[in-house]
């Protein structure tokens, strides 16, 4: 409904204008200045503007040459006011403090050409930090679900925040909240997990961080992306709406519910033959008039025009514009093309209602007075811009407690690890002293540094050598191949300096990058899960020196472990840990800290049978009627210590006296109630350590096929030597929901199970349940965690340790 406020329309220029009344609402200011618009003045909201992106195809992507040749320019597009701008800190190295003056005098510009003095919005990708020059690199999603942290990672997020505000950027294009589907997709890096509830809480706390910092939080992608036919970026989605419903669609549904995200990009997908970009029931009917979703959605970067040119559901560009208003979209990121000239001729031709415009218009109007940008006084540079820094010790310090927390070991035969002290170790692999191979594609010297090599890399980044080194006294270092490339030349060095070791720590993985230039990363989509390169060949070469070996994956996949690598004494997974993951990596690799890490992905055992997921339904898992075997080499959740934990007494908060297991009839779950379920964990071993404590609901009987089990609830126990923990979890009878028959969210009355375990395929105590009444419908309402509670006794004598 429009706002009935009086305007003075002589006033459009007056510091007194009633858009900078504090005392109306946010949108009834945006109403005022909506009403005073012309037609170009409402377009020039809606669109970015990218300053100094290549326009010579070398830049971001393909297809980013078409799209920038030919852009208007600054003083042309400004005289009409500016929607956003794009990227000012991440499209070139620039010195913060300097970065910061030129925002704020393109900021100046801007409000000088504009009959509303309205400023830009800023934006900026922020995945693994903000993507700036000199700028903290934290470790990749992945290493968030690994974490199984939600706390650490809203520190982080609101740590990322504060600096981006800091150098007066207002929006953050992050978190990605894709579950992962198949591994091959070069974007798995940037996913957090494989599994929604995962996604949905370490997702929601990034957005509680980065929002509490005063930055606009933008989910991406919206939705289906992760899904593509083949693992290959920006392909067909062939996806169910059960599967849109159950598993893609509720991290979002977590993160605005829960985390307050005031931003949305929908994705590049097209699923079952439509484009996201046109999805009117997607991008309104469902995000805003379902889920009641208020503020702004925004494009990806040249999406509206692929309306035309890829997925060919447009004529023009005029027609693509008016396609993607009519389904929801508000702003054209990353700078003016079709909601440019193209979209104000097809309002003129009558093709494009005026209407959409302005439904467009209050939304981003709205957000910016919500951000302070019409404020009376709102000023361009920001406060004490002498003493900006991007990387200071206390943002490293949480990089690296998030990196500890995130690596996980997965193998660990006859106490190969930690490393004891005087051995004689050879180091090798190609990414053992490569400071890259720890950082993901959209961090700053990845993503955009690489394109500048006259610049230094701007920060001190130590890679595993350098940080085992020190702690290591007799280390030998041989790379023995590439990451990529088929040279094995090097690989008879690697095998001479592991046969004449007490023990070889063998570094394989990935090196990030964008479009090809990398083997993970956006647009770096493999064929199958087999290491790049000639790396398999080096660790199988290596493997058969008889040293035991240690198997370091530093990557932004999981790679397939197949029985050729069963001959690794240890095996460690760390996912692009990030600016101090080497130090990380060496810390757990020689017993300083006790890997606490848990894997958000499965491990395959081999390549076949992708796409696989641990959510597969009984048909999904291994079956007599294929001779194809999808039984990941290690499973979703699992993770060791060095330490050993006994879990005991399991049972229903109330009902602790009736064991599981036995004769007795399952307690009885309402369809509209909640159960509380418990678990004491207790550390045996001789040193303090953290378990994963993760719940798994299974349903064994459902009007549509569900997965055997799905997490539910999880938490983090850190325990002292002899230290116990009552873990409970309530689980309201929502969290059993799913999308029935008629495609109607449903809680279903029958038997169910809730397995404490240390990992999807490893129960440790099953509780069973009935869920009692009558078939329940619910809605966006519902409620969307289990919480945990964690009461600690007092330590008990501990035992000895059993090593790992």
């Amino acid at each position: 409904m429009r706002s009935q406020l009086p305007v003075d329309h002589s006033r459009a220029s007056s510091s007194a204008a009633p858009w900078r009344d504090p005392r109306l609402s946010p949108a009834d200011r945006a109403e005022t200045i909506v009403r005073l618009m012309s037609l170009e003045e409402k377009v020039a909201q809606l669109v970015g503007l990218w300053i100094g992106a290549d326009a010579s195809g070398e830049g971001v992507a393909p297809h980013q040459s078409d799209m920038m040749d030919g852009a208007p320019q600054w003083s042309e597009v400004i005289r009409h006011g500016l929607g956003q701008l794009t990227r000012p800190f991440g499209t070139a190295p620039v010195d913060p403090v300097l970065g910061a003056r030129s925002l704020a005098a393109y900021q100046e510009q801007i409000v000088a050409a504009s009959r509303f003095g309205i400023p830009a919005q800023v934006h900026e990708e922020c995945l693994t930090g903000f993507a700036a020059w000199r700028a903290t690199v934290y470790p990749t999603p992945l290493s968030w679900g690994a974490s199984f942290d939600p706390q650490l990672v809203e520190e982080m997020a609101e740590r990322i925040g504060r600096s981006m505000r800091a150098a007066g950027v207002h929006q953050g294009l992050a978190p990605v909240l894709d579950v992962t589907r198949d591994y091959r997709w070069g974007r798995t890096e940037e996913t957090i997990g494989e599994d929604p509830y995962l996604v949905g809480t370490v997702g929601s706390a990034y957005v509680r961080g980065l929002e509490t910092a005063g930055v606009v939080a933008t989910l991406k992608h919206f939705a289906g992306y992760s899904a593509s036919r083949g693992g290959r970026n920006l392909a067909p989605v062939p996806m169910g709406r059960r599967e849109l419903a159950d598993v893609v669609l509720p991290p979002f549904e977590m993160a605005l519910r829960l985390g307050g995200a005031r931003s949305v990009m929908h994705s590049y997908a097209e699923i079952d033959g439509l484009p996201v970009a046109a999805d009117a029931g997607l991008l309104t009917g469902l995000l805003r008039d379902d889920w009641n979703f208020s503020g702004t959605v925004v494009a990806d970067y040249f999406a509206v025009r692929f309306l035309q040119t890829l997925h060919r559901v447009a004529g023009d560009a005029g027609e693509a514009a008016g396609l993607a208003l009519r389904a929801g979209i508000d702003v054209e990121l990353p700078t003016v093309d079709a909601f440019g000239a193209p979209l104000v001729e097809a309002v003129k031709s009558g093709a494009v209602d005026e209407a959409l415009i302005d439904r467009a218009l209050r939304r981003v109007l709205t957000q910016k007075v919500e951000l302070g940008l019409l404020d009376e006084d709102w000023r361009p540079l920001p406060d004490d811009v002498e003493q900006l820094r991007l990387d200071d010790e206390t943002s490293q310090d949480l990089a690296l407690r998030l990196a500890r927390e995130s690596v996980v070991l997965l193998r660990n035969t006859d106490g190969v690890l930690p490393l004891a002290e005087g051995l004689r170790v050879a180091l090798v692999g190609p990414v053992a002293d490569d400071p890259m191979a720890m950082l993901g594609c959209y961090a700053f010297p990845t993503h955009v540094g690489g394109q500048h090599p006259e610049h230094e890399l701007g920060l001190d980044i130590p890679s595993l050598r350098d940080a085992l080194g020190p702690l290591t006294p007799q280390l030998r270092y041989v790379p023995g191949c590439t990451i990529t490339g088929d040279d094995t030349s090097g690989i008879a060095a690697a095998v001479a300096a592991a046969a004449d070791s007490d023990v070889c720590v063998l570094a394989v993985g990935d090196r990030a990058g964008m479009f090809g230039r990398g083997t993970s990363g956006e647009g770096c989509d493999a064929v199958d899960l087999r290491l790049p390169g000639v790396q398999a060949e080096l660790v199988r070469a290596v493997l058969a020196t008889g040293t035991p070996v240690v198997l370091v994956l530093l990557t932004g996949r999981p790679y397939a472990l197949g029985d050729e690598f069963d001959a690794a004494a240890g095996v460690v997974q760390a996912f692009f840990p990030g600016q101090r993951g080497g130090q990380a990596l060496a810390e757990v690799l020689t017993g300083l800290v006790n890997p606490s890490g848990r894997l958000p992905v499965s491990v395959p055992r081999n390549t076949g049978g992708l796409p696989a997921s641990y959510l597969a339904p009984p048909l999904g898992r291994r079956t007599e009627v294929s001779s194809v075997d999808p039984t990941p080499a290690f499973p979703f959740g699992y993770g060791l210590s060095y330490t050993t934990f006994e879990w005991s007494d399991p049972g229903v908060l109330g009902l602790d006296d009736q064991p599981p297991g036995d004769s007795a009839e399952p307690a009885e779950w309402a369809v509209d109630g909640e159960v509380t379920v418990q678990v004491t964990v207790r550390n045996t071993g001789s040193r303090s350590g953290t378990e994963v404590v993760q719940l798994y609901l299974h349903d064994p009987v459902a009007q549509t096929t569900r997965p055997v089990v799905r997490l539910i609830g999880y938490t983090r126990v850190p325990l002292e030597p002899g230290e116990s923990a009552r873990v409970a979890f309530v689980v309201p009878a929502d969290i059993a929901s799913f999308t029935g028959v008629p495609e109607r969210r449903i809680v279903e009355p029958g038997d169910m199970e809730l397995r404490f375990g240390r990992s999807s395929a490893e129960a440790t105590a099953v509780v069973p349940l009935r869920l009692v009444g009558a078939v329940r419908e619910v809605d966006h309402q519902r409620r969307l965690l289990s919480l945990a509670r964690v009461e600690r006794s007092v330590a008990l004598p501990h035992i000895p340790e059993a090593r790992a």
